[in-house]
C-alpha cells in the first residue's frame, strides 16, 4: 500500500512536470516615464495573482519607505536595491517570474528614467510584449514616446497601453500607428487600487474588455525562432583528445537533427551533422536556444565567430549594412571612429561611415545629424573589418542585432538593430559639397593609417604557377575581410613587377603572385620591401601537393598580418 501511494504520489509530481514544461512562456517589459508606476503596477500584479511569498510581502510591510497611499508600497516588490527604495525610481532591470495555469511569464520592469534608457532597451530586447504605462495627469511625454520607439525598433509587435485616462487612448493609438506597431490593447487600469489589473473593476462598468492579466493569457504569441532557418554561430571548438572534435555554441534559430546539411561561413564548405552531443549525451534533435556541441562529417576549419548554417537559405555575408542604433553612452557617436561591435560570437572593428538621419522622439520626424548624442535613436550606416554573417532583425532578432564597444573602456555604447546590406553606390551618396564644407587639413595619408583601416599589414604569398589555388585564396581571404590582390600576369617580372608590388604595399595590400618563376635575386627584393612578411609557397616542397595544406599555411600567414594601433595599445594599458 504505501509502495503504491509513493508511486501515485510520483506519477503525479511526473504530470506536474510535464504539464509545466509544455505550457507556453511570454516574456513581456514595462515601458513608460519615470513615476508613471511601472514597479507598482508589477507589484500589484504579482500581488493579486497569488505570486508573492508571505515572508516577501511581510518584509514589504514592515519598511520604513512607502510612498503608496495604503498599507503596502508594491513597488517594494521590484525595486530591491537601496538606491531605488530611497529615490523612489528603477535604477536596474528586474525580472520576475510567475505562473498562472494558462501560461508562465517572465517581467522585465524596466527604469522610466532618461538617464536609464540603456537598461530598458535591454530588458525589451527579449521582449515578446510592451507594457506601456500612460499618467493621465502628463500625457504622452518624451521618454513614453521614446520607450514606444524603442519597442517597435526591437520588433515588438503586441504593445499593452495601461492608462488610468482612456481620453489618452486616441493620442496613443496614433503614435502606434506612425511607428508601425501592429497590434494595439488599451485598458484602463489603477495599480494602486487593482482595477483591471488582475481582477475586473466594479467602479467601471463601461469598460467590457479584458483585464491586463486576461490579455497577458491570451495575446498570441510571436513565431519561435526554432520555426526559422538554421543558424549556428560557433562559440568554441572542443577537442579533449584525438578521437574528438566538436563545435560548441548556442543555436541562434531553427532546427538541427543528425544526418542534416549544413554550410560552413565563411569559407562555404559544406557538410553533414554526425551527432549532437550534450553533457547529458546525444539528443536526437536541437532547437533554438538550446547550447549543444555538433560533430561534423568532416574535418573543417571553424573557429569562434564561425558560423554552421542551413544550406536552403543562407544569411547575408557583408562588411557593410544599415541598422538602426540606440546610443547609450555619454560620449557621442563619431564617425570615422573605430568602436568593436559584438554580433553572435564574432567580435570584430567597426566603424560608421554615414549617418542617415536622427529620429526626433517627439515628432518622429527625420533630421540630418553627424553625430548621435545619449539616448538619440539614429539610422547609421556601418562598416567593419570582417564580414558579418546576419539576417535583418525583422526576420530574426537574434542574427540582426548586435552591440557596439568603446575599445578604450570596454564600456557598451550602442545597441543596433541591421535592417540590410548596404552596396558601395549607395556609401558613396553624399552632398556634392560635403569635401568643400568640411574644411579637413591637407594631411598626406600615411601607410600606418591605410593599414589600421584594413586591420592588417601588406604582405606577398607566391603561388608561382598556382592560378587555380590564388583564385581559391583570394576569394577566401577577401571574405574574410582582407584587402588582397591576385597577379597572374606574364609580363610582372623583374624590376616592373617589384615596382608594382611596391605601389600595393604602400596601399597596404596582400598580394598573391600565381605568374611565372621569379629569381632569387627578385624574391630577397621583395622580402627586403616588405619588412620580411613574405611567403614563398612554391618554394616550400611540402605545399606543392597538398592544396589543403597550402590554405592553411597562407591562412596562418594571413593571420600574422594583423595590425594593431600603437596608439590605441597604449590607451588600453592606461586604462
Amino acid at each position: 500500500m504505501i509502495s503504491s501511494a509513493q508511486n501515485t504520489a510520483y506519477e503525479g509530481f511526473s504530470a506536474f512536470l510535464e504539464r509545466n514544461m509544455n505550457t507556453d512562456l511570454l516574456r513581456f517589459t514595462t515601458a513608460g516615464s519615470v513615476d508613471d508606476g511601472k514597479s507598482t503596477l508589477i507589484g500589484r500584479l504579482l500581488h493579486d495573482s497569488k505570486a508573492v511569498y508571505e515572508d516577501q510581502l511581510a518584509s514589504v510591510k514592515k519598511s520604513r519607505i512607502n510612498r503608496s497611499t495604503g498599507p503596502v508600497d508594491f513597488s517594494l516588490l521590484t525595486d530591491g536595491l537601496r538606491a531605488e527604495r530611497e529615490q523612489g525610481i528603477t535604477i536596474d532591470v528586474a525580472y520576475r517570474y510567475f505562473a498562472t495555469p494558462r501560461r508562465k511569464f517572465i517581467i522585465a520592469d524596466t527604469p522610466g528614467h532618461e538617464q536609464y534608457t540603456r537598461n530598458m532597451a535591454t530588458g525589451a530586447s527579449t521582449a515578446d510584449v510592451a507594457v506601456i504605462l500612460i499618467d493621465g495627469t502628463k500625457g504622452l511625454l518624451p521618454q513614453t514616446r521614446r520607450h514606444a520607439f524603442i519597442a517597435s525598433l526591437l520588433g515588438i509587435s503586441n504593445v499593452l497601453a495601461a492608462v488610468n485616462k482612456m481620453d489618452l487612448q486616441d493620442d496613443f493609438l496614433v503614435l502606434a500607428a506612425q511607428l508601425g506597431i501592429a497590434s494595439v490593447q488599451c485598458i484602463p487600469i489603477s495599480a494602486l487600487e487593482g482595477d483591471n489589473v488582475v481582477d475586473r473593476s466594479r467602479r467601471m462598468p463601461w469598460y467590457h474588455g479584458p483585464t491586463l492579466l486576461e490579455h497577458l493569457e491570451t495575446v498570441p504569441l510571436p513565431e519561435r525562432d526554432s520555426l526559422q532557418s538554421f543558424r549556428f554561430p560557433v562559440q568554441t571548438v572542443i577537442r579533449p583528445d584525438a578521437t574528438f572534435r566538436g563545435f560548441a555554441g548556442r543555436i541562434a534559430s531553427g532546427a538541427i537533427h543528425p544526418g542534416d546539411p549544413l554550410v560552413a561561413l565563411p569559407s562555404g564548405r559544406r557538410t553533414r551533422v554526425r551527432s549532437i552531443v550534450t553533457y547529458d549525451g546525444e539528443l536526437p534533435q536541437a532547437s533554438s536556444s538550446m547550447s549543444v556541441t555538433l560533430q561534423l562529417d568532416e574535418e573543417i576549419d571553424l573557429s569562434r565567430g564561425d558560423m554552421l548554417v542551413s544550406p536552403g537559405r543562407l544569411p547575408k555575408v557583408s562588411r557593410k549594412f544599415h541598422a538602426s542604433v540606440v546610443w547609450l553612452h555619454g560620449t557621442p557617436l563619431e564617425l570615422g571612429r573605430t568602436y568593436l561591435v559584438k554580433h553572435t560570437a564574432r567580435q570584430t572593428k567597426i566603424r560608421a561611415l554615414r549617418i542617415r538621419h536622427r529620429v526626433n522622439v517627439n515628432t518622429l520626424a527625420e533630421e540630418p545629424a553627424t553625430r548621435l548624442e545619449l539616448n538619440e535613436i539614429g539610422s547609421v550606416d556601418f562598416e567593419t573589418h570582417v564580414p558579418l554573417f546576419f539576417d535583418p532583425y525583422s526576420s530574426n532578432r537574434t542574427m540582426g542585432s548586435f552591440i557596439l564597444i568603446d575599445s578604450a573602456t570596454n564600456a557598451t555604447v550602442g545597441a543596433g538593430m541591421i535592417q540590410e546590406s548596404v552596396a558601395a553606390v549607395q556609401l558613396a551618396e553624399e552632398p556634392e559639397d560635403e569635401f568643400a564644407a568640411s574644411g579637413r587639413p591637407a594631411i598626406p595619408v600615411a601607410p600606418e593609417e591605410r593599414y589600421a583601416r584594413h586591420g592588417h599589414f601588406p604582405g606577398v604569398v607566391l603561388l608561382e604557377g598556382r592560378a587555380a589555388l590564388a583564385e581559391r585564396l583570394e576569394r577566401f581571404l577577401f571574405d574574410l575581410g582582407l584587402e588582397v590582390l591576385h597577379l597572374s600576369r606574364s609580363e610582372f617580372f623583374g624590376d616592373a613587377f617589384v615596382e608594382t608590388i611596391r605601389v600595393a604595399r604602400t596601399a597596404g595590400v596582400i598580394i598573391l603572385y600565381s605568374g611565372g618563376a621569379l629569381s632569387r635575386e627578385t624574391k630577397d627584393r621583395i622580402a627586403l620591401e616588405f619588412d620580411n612578411r613574405f611567403l614563398d609557397a612554391a618554394g616550400a616542397p611540402e605545399l606543392l601537393f597538398d592544396e589543403e595544406q597550402a590554405v592553411r599555411h597562407v591562412q596562418a600567414f594571413a593571420r600574422s598580418l594583423r595590425f594593431v594601433d600603437e596608439r590605441s595599445k597604449i590607451q588600453q594599458n592606461v586604462n
